[in-house]
């Protein structure tokens, strides 16, 4: 989820779904097949995932953006499968590599996530022109910036200055 909701660089503008090897080569590194037809999809499900990530770490999700989910989500390749024990587990389609198979992966990672109780720790960096997705692994899960050396001395610079401009 980390790897697709960081293919857009907010600073730079870099797209990897862009261009005409962006799909192709998303798709080799994650097993999928996606087409430049499927971009469009993809950049959605990659936006909604990062207002989920936002929300993560403290921001509100909009209303859309969820609904945007649930209608992606409700299109995934999913299926229930069952060990010799009975125990059932909820895992993507074989058969489905392209956009179905990449929502079935990631609607699993999610469930996973959620089960294990990490799901709220992926987070989205809050400053605005980063929104890079990160993993909290600060003890009490408040961390707020990607990274503290960057966007975190920014963030705290910015305030710094905004204070001493008020005096």
């Amino acid at each position: 989820m980390r790897d697709l909701v960081n293919t857009l660089d907010v600073e730079s503008g870099h797209d990897a779904l862009a261009g005409p090897d962006g799909p192709a080569e998303f798709s080799r590194t994650h097993g999928l097949k996606l087409g430049p037809a499927d971009v469009a999809e993809v950049r959605e499900l990659r936006e909604a995932l990062r207002a989920v990530c936002l929300a993560h770490a403290g921001a509100t999700l909009p209303e859309e953006r969820a609904g945007e989910l649930e209608r992606l989500f409700g299109t995934a390749a999913l299926v229930v499968s069952f060990d010799d024990a009975g125990r059932a587990s909820l895992r993507p389609a074989v058969e489905a590599t392209g956009v179905r198979g990449l929502l079935g992966r990631v609607a699993v990672a999610v469930a996973v996530a959620e089960a294990e109780g990490t799901w709220q720790r992926l987070k989205a960096c809050e400053t605005h022109d980063c929104l890079w997705a990160y993993y909290d692994r600060s003890p009490a899960g408040r961390r707020r910036w990607c990274s503290m050396q960057v966007c975190g001395s920014r963030a705290k610079m910015r305030t710094y200055r905004r204070k001493k401009q008020q005096q």
